[in-house]
């Protein structure tokens, strides 16, 4: 093989990977950071770029696509001493790859860092009630506290939204107890209310039954008198109706008497009339 066709054949390669590397096709969803001797020199935007060769240097490629970085779980402990365990996700954006690349050593660390020590701060400040209660706010300050100090990165924060946010075994533990404790004194109130109620109640029936039964002893007395007066206005000085009813009187208790299971002998007197007379006291 000749030398010049060699040589031919080796400059029509530098050729070749000198434009090869002077032409550089960036995919959508995508910048490209050059560097031109080392220092930055520019950003290239997705399509067709073309660079110097040998003297540009593609340094990063960087996505523009929205960024899901997962916050790790971490004990944070709240205003009242409470540890509760909590992690977050946050949605980032870089519009500035350079900034993102040259500001800062590792952004996606430098994040994930930035709002696990916000995040302290913010659920420090609050009572354990309140943190469990009030994602939003605590989303709203996170993202307030970070927003700027990524913008110097050139990253814009989407949103942040807390995932979990619960007490530790330990604290749940103790919740569980307390809430156990306090339904059993709900119990015993309420108990001990029904029982009241209860006695009141039954104090109140037997009052008024004692009263209707006094109302009635009024009642049969004075039925009782009148009985008795009618009989006697009746009757005047005769005594043969008054035995007549005290004899019936007297054989309808002999009668009853004898019917009891305890009674083994009646005895009639023999003068019924003489008997009953006696009873008058005649």
């Amino acid at each position: 093989m000749e030398p010049g066709f060699i040589l031919a054949m080796a400059f029509l390669v530098f050729i070749l990977v000198t434009v090869a590397q002077g032409v550089r096709q960036v995919p959508q969803g995508y910048k490209w950071v050059v560097q031109r001797l080392g220092k930055y020199h520019t950003s290239l935007k997705p399509g067709l770029n073309f660079i110097i060769p040998y003297i540009d240097v593609v340094a990063f490629k960087v996505t523009t696509k929205d960024i899901v970085l997962d916050i790790p779980s971490q004990e944070v402990i709240t205003k009242d001493n409470a540890v509760i365990i909590t992690n977050a996700v946050a949605y980032i954006n870089i519009v500035s790859p350079e900034k993102a690349v040259y500001g800062v050593e590792d952004y996606i660390i430098a994040i994930q860092t930035l709002v696990q020590t916000s995040l302290r701060s913010i659920v420090g400040e609050m009572s354990l009630d309140a943190a469990l209660s009030s994602r939003d706010h605590i989303k709203a300050k996170l993202k307030e506290a970070i927003s700027d100090d990524i913008a110097d990165w050139g990253i814009t924060l989407k949103t942040v939204e807390i995932q979990d946010i619960n007490p530790s075994d330990t604290m749940q533990s103790a919740m569980e107890e307390q809430a156990a404790a306090e339904r059993a004194r709900r119990a015993t109130v309420t108990r001990a209310g029904g029982d009241k109620e209860a006695t009141i109640l039954k104090a109140e029936g037997q009052l008024e039954a004692s009263k209707r039964e006094a109302e009635a002893q009024v009642i049969l007395a004075e039925a009782s008198k009148n009985a008795i007066t009618l009989v006697t206005e009746a009757i005047g000085e005769k005594e043969m109706p008054v035995v007549y009813l005290l004899g019936e009187k007297y054989i309808s208790s002999l009668q009853n008497l004898s019917e009891s299971e305890n009674t083994k002998f009646v005895v009639f007197p023999a003068d019924i009339p003489a008997a009953i007379k006696g009873l008058m006291g005649r």
